[in-house]
């Protein structure tokens, strides 16, 4: 999720372990802890492209990482706050670090929260920034951090927030079930011949869902609103993999196949080769819109290939806001 989301859980959380002793300090410290896994994306300095998304919520977001590092933040803060032990700080911090990958885990990317196994949990029920799950929490935490530590009104209004941003995930794993048979059942109307089908809402909502379908040489992408009252259409999304060549066995392309779960698309255009993550979809709902919003040129170097990602159109991306829009009321 975005940083100011992770930002309130983790103020929430703190100040459930440790708000009635040491008031808005623990929310602090909880935000502070809920921010510092999302710090894997420094790699990007450090490293390649394709290194630093394979390093993005991998050993930062594991149970690991909380329960190795718990101690280590709990033992420097203890040395300066005079409330509070060492215990305390700790447990505070393992829950500021637990609950931020415990939550990413709702998004498309998912998180590897049992690194170093190479398993990444990815349940897609909600986007990255969803106002509905934030917006609510936010107040709570604010309206509960103007209230005195002693205060039972404020740990029941930050408990309030936590009831409130959790029920709405449940709602959205019920809107992707409600969601998922309507696309099957479209396929099968259709008669389309897939090997499988990923669901997950399109951007800053859960009233409009996508699915990604797989076929024998092409990928489907569908929209549905829960408003939509005609039947749901299928761009087509030729897979191309051929056009790699040898290129599959570079090092850097293996990396990224690994990375998108083999949801991916080749294409040719004048400028070069692009490897197109299809998980995330395209900028747009038209069914010849050919940009994605994760697409990567793939560079031939006398050293090897080189990885660039494609910048995003923000022109394009205002449109997109637009059409998004109108599309969640219906078709």
């Amino acid at each position: 999720m975005d940083s100011l989301t992770q930002i309130v859980l983790g103020a929430a959380v703190g100040e459930v372990v440790l708000g009635k002793k040491v008031g808005n300090k623990a929310m602090l410290y909880g935000a502070i802890a809920g921010t510092i896994p999302d710090l894997d994306v420094l790699a990007s300095h450090f490293t390649h492209t394709v290194n630093a998304l394979e390093i993005h919520r991998g050993f930062t977001h594991s149970i690991f990482f909380s329960v190795l590092f718990a101690p280590i933040f709990g033992w420097l803060v203890s040395r300066y706050e005079k409330l509070g032990s060492f215990k305390e700080w700790s447990w505070l911090f393992f829950w500021g670090f637990l609950t931020h990958p415990l939550l990413d885990a709702h998004t498309t990317w998912g998180t590897q929260l049992f690194w170093p196994l190479d398993l990444r949990l990815a349940y897609k029920n909600i986007f990255v920034i969803d106002p509905l799950y934030t917006i609510p929490f936010l107040i709570c935490v604010i309206w509960a951090m103007r209230l005195p530590k002693e205060a039972t009104k404020r740990r029941k209004i930050n408990h309030l927030g936590l009831i409130l941003s959790s029920s709405y995930l449940i709602i959205t794993l019920l809107l992707k079930a409600y969601t998922y048979p309507k696309f099957i059942q479209a396929l099968d109307n259709q008669g389309v011949n897939y090997t499988s089908v990923q669901t997950k809402p399109s951007a800053f909502n859960s009233i409009l869902w996508t699915a990604n379908v797989d076929t024998p040489n092409a990928y489907l992408i569908g929209h549905y609103s829960i408003f939509d009252t005609q039947p749901i259409k299928f761009a087509n999304y030729p897979k191309q993999h051929q056009l790699l060549g040898e290129l599959k066995e570079e090092e850097k392309v293996q990396q990224l196949i690994k990375i998108t779960e083999g949801w991916y698309t080749i294409t040719q255009k004048e400028e070069g080769l692009f490897f197109n993550d299809l998980r995330f979809g395209v900028l747009g709902f038209s069914p010849t819109e050919d940009k994605f919003v994760f697409s990567y040129e793939l560079i031939g170097t006398p050293t090897g290939i080189k990885v660039e990602e494609v910048e995003k159109d923000r022109e394009q991306a205002k449109e997109l806001m637009g059409e998004l829009g109108n599309r969640i009321l219906g078709n």
